[in-house]
């Protein structure tokens, strides 16, 4: 019988089977930041030991880092010392940091793929749980704690369970307006928050096929939201275009000799599955979020849900969801006022959100009250975008053009909101207070969603504000 990428991955990748039934995992690349790293480098400090594999290690900062005056010291103590430890122990282990002078800085799952890190058959690791965008590649990515952390650095190696695998196709086509942060988020919904505890997420069909790289990582970064740890597509030769002449992928003759190495990881036709799910491309709509958890959402142009709809044991939850986000069962979305419009993050803050997005915001304003702002994911996409001209339609529209950084994503950083501020965000997480006021709410969609209702003032589809058809009332 065939074998899954994952099981090709895995076993490949095995150092030995522990006494408690874990596995000892080789680790190919290792990803760190500034939050997760200073405690774990520290405990190797008070141990004597020094980083194993050094070279497999790369460095950036993304958290923390304000987005609009990075001056030093940066105005908030600690987010410079942050910034500092990360810079000293980098210096002191020979670790390949991105510093914000470098032209390469940016949010670690930005970076690792366009600079071509991130590779077919890799095991990659990182102490921030959105690792799993890196499973874009045909690579076994996750997010680990920071002990684990120190273990990577200490040994090169992490002790994990073995997971099982679900097989996920979405067929047919999608509708003119629908991206890929709403298939994801339709999977979520479907198949739930917890949905895949236990579970590697394997992502197929023609839909799939036909997605860029930018779009497979939105859909593997949010695999974590749907309780998967890993998330991955196999890899093919929309991989491998897109890896080619980047700065670490191998090349000349090695880069031949890994592309057909790639290529026999795929998923064999006969592998076995632990479960299997298929699904319909062309019933995907625009889709934002109406509670607190990226499973409560619905299309954009439909309303929010009756608690009376859910079975019992989940009302109460659904009613306390509605009161903090400040709904109505049966209100329409359409129209839930917005406060702010955030573009950005490692869901959707690469170079072909923002291309999109200018294609269609040009021409239009973000609307009077409305604070808009994009944050490119990288130097690298910041620089490409000025030169294509598409910061300066933003910038017409009426967005605040930032430097790159994790920004409005999460509480890290002065980009925040403010009081019971609506914000329809292109992040993946909407939890209580994720966006920094224990009162605001975070909605969230799409690129092309974010900009429609920054231009709208409210929630609003994008295929009504930009004309793009196929918009009709849902049921």
């Amino acid at each position: 019988m065939g074998k899954t990428l994952y099981e090709k991955i895995w076993e490949a990748h095995t150092v030995r089977e522990l006494p408690d039934g874990r596995t000892q995992l080789f680790i190919d690349l290792h990803l760190v930041h500034e939050v997760t790293s200073p405690q774990a480098f520290a405990m190797l400090k008070e141990r004597g030991l020094q980083v194993a594999c050094p070279h497999r290690t790369f460095a950036t900062v993304d958290h923390i880092i304000p987005t609009d005056d990075r001056s030093e010291p940066l105005k908030d103590p600690l987010a410079q010392a942050m910034l500092e430890a990360l810079r000293k122990n980098v210096r002191e282990h020979g670790i390949a940091f991105f510093d914000l002078d470098s032209g390469r800085q940016g949010i670690v799952h930005v970076i690792g793929p366009e600079l071509g890190l991130t590779q077919p058959g890799f095991t990659i690791a990182c102490g921030d749980s959105h690792t799993s965008t890196h499973g874009a590649f045909g690579a076994l990515a996750f997010g680990i704690g920071t002990t684990q952390v120190r273990d990577v650095l200490a040994t090169q190696t992490v002790a994990m369970n073995r997971l099982k695998v679900r097989r996920i196709e979405v067929n047919g086509r999608l509708s003119p307006g629908v991206t890929a942060k709403d298939v994801i988020l339709h999977i979520i919904r479907t198949l739930g928050v917890k949905g895949g505890l236990g579970y590697a997420y394997e992502y197929a069909g023609e839909v799939i096929d036909r997605m860029s790289m930018e779009e497979r990582m939105t859909i593997a970064n949010m695999s974590v939201e749907g309780g998967a740890r890993i998330g991955y597509m196999n890899p093919d030769e929309t991989t491998f275009a897109y890896l080619k002449g980047r700065r670490y992928a191998p090349q000349g003759a090695d880069w031949d000799r890994a592309v057909a190495a790639w290529k026999a990881l795929a998923s064999d036709p006969d592998a076995s599955y632990d479960d299997r799910v298929v699904m319909d491309g062309g019933a995907i709509a625009p889709t934002v979020t109406w509670g607190v958890h990226p499973g409560q959402s619905a299309p954009v142009n439909g309303r929010v849900p009756d608690p009376a709809e859910f079975p019992a044991s989940e009302r109460a939850q659904i009613e306390d969801a509605l009161s903090y986000m400040k709904l109505r069962p049966g209100q329409p979305l359409s129209e839930v006022k917005v406060d702010v419009a955030f573009l950005g993050s490692c869901t959707n803050g690469r170079l072909s959100d923002l291309r999109l997005v200018a294609r269609h915001l040009k021409g239009h304003r973000v609307k009077k009250g409305v604070r808009a702002l994009v944050v490119p994911g990288s130097q690298a996409v910041a620089r490409a975008a000025e030169e294509e001209g598409i910061a300066e339609v933003f910038r017409q529209a009426g967005f605040e053009w930032r430097a790159p950084g994790c920004s409005m994503c999460l509480a890290m950083n002065p980009d925040r909101l403010v009081g019971d501020e609506l914000a329809v965000s292109s992040s993946n997480r909407n939890y209580k207070g994720r966006q920094g006021s224990p009162t605001g709410r975070t909605v969230l969609a799409s690129p092309l969603t974010v900009a429609a209702s920054a231009v709208a003032g409210h929630l609003a589809d994008p295929r009504e504000v930009f004309d793009l058809g196929g918009a009709h009332a849902a049921d």
